[in-house]
């Protein structure tokens, strides 16, 4: 059972923070202090979230 587990948090949970690393600047940060990095992960992740809800509810173009 972990093994299952283990196997779909590679590709869910550890994608996400890949993504975020990779596309969305999380790999460094120029701010200094806790509560500015929380602020800039929490904007980040929050925007990943608006993409993929656009992504989930975005039909496509319309047949003419």
């Amino acid at each position: 059972m972990n093994k299952n587990i283990y196997a779909k948090r590679k590709e869910t949970i550890e994608r996400v923070f890949a993504d975020a690393k990779e596309k969305h600047g999380m790999r460094w940060t120029k701010l200094r202090g806790l509560k500015k990095v929380s602020m800039q992960a929490i904007l980040t992740f929050a925007a990943m979230n608006l993409k993929k809800l656009a992504n989930w509810t975005w039909k496509g173009p319309c047949p003419a």
